[in-house]
């Protein structure tokens, strides 16, 4: 285990490299945020809320700039009226896709495991 450390997202400490990308994409809806804009690419603020039920417009404002401002997403506004808002995965983000689907298969063999129990 490395020493402590005093780079992690929140400005604490942490242990090892892994508590940074848990505290990245843990909670209710970031990993289903960054699911959905990898998978479906690029939305409108709009279309990111239909896609993901359930979300309030705070909820999703908010941690859209979180993600946004720890480089995940990036938010592209069009100087339209109304303006245009559209959100897509950085390239860091997109790195995220291949374990976001490690971690689907491996949700999907856990239902059927515990099906068996």
């Amino acid at each position: 285990m490395p020493e402590d450390r005093t780079n992690k997202v929140s400005c604490s400490n942490y242990r090892c490299e892994i508590e940074v990308a848990l505290e990245i994409i843990s909670g209710k809806w970031n990993a289903l945020i960054l699911w959905t804009l990898g998978t479906e690419g690029t939305k409108r603020f709009s279309e990111l809320k239909r896609s993901l039920s359930g979300v309030t417009q705070k909820m999703l404002t908010q941690q859209l700039r979180t993600l946004e401002k720890h480089g995940i997403v990036t938010r592209t506004i069009y100087p339209e009226v109304p303006p245009v808002v559209e959100y897509s995965l950085t390239e860091m983000g997109k790195r995220l896709i291949p374990i976001f689907k490690d971690l689907d298969i491996w949700g999907k063999e856990f239902i059927e495991y515990r099906k068996t129990l």
